[in-house]
């Protein structure tokens, strides 16, 4: 059983290997754009699994394309940072498409329209109570 702060830190030296290896562009496949983004990465306990959660701001059509070209070079990536890490194994990668990021801009235009909404309907009855 491995600490949850080891764990953590592992998780982040993996993301940031990743994100550095798209933006160099070492990973060859077409799908894999630079406009992805690695947003953290769960590993399991026993360092046997780790869930990658990779969102970007294109279309969810190009998005998941983008995984699944991640994906597809999984075992090209695990072996590139197994090398650089010094840990008796490395975990299996598994690439998820996470949309967090965009629900939540989402849900803030959402909160802000209806905000603004509700402005606008005060200034109305304000408006309507003075020319009274």
């Amino acid at each position: 059983m491995t600490s949850g702060y080891r764990l953590l830190r592992l998780g982040e030296q993996i993301r940031d290997e990743i994100a550095q290896m798209i933006l160099r562009r070492q990973i060859k496949d077409p799908r894999v754009s630079t406009f992805l983004s690695i947003n953290r990465v769960d590993i399991s306990g026993d360092l046997a699994y780790a869930k990658v959660y990779v969102s970007s701001f294109m279309d969810d059509k190009a998005t998941e394309k983008g995984v699944q070209g991640l994906q597809h070079a999984a075992g090209f990536i695990q072996s590139s940072i197994a090398k650089k890490l010094t840990i008796r194994q490395f975990p299996k990668l598994t690439f998820i498409t996470d949309t967090s990021i965009r629900d939540g801009f989402e849900m803030v235009r959402k909160l802000n329209e209806l905000e603004q909404s509700h402005t606008d309907a005060y200034e109305r009855a304000d408006d309507e109570k003075n020319s009274e």
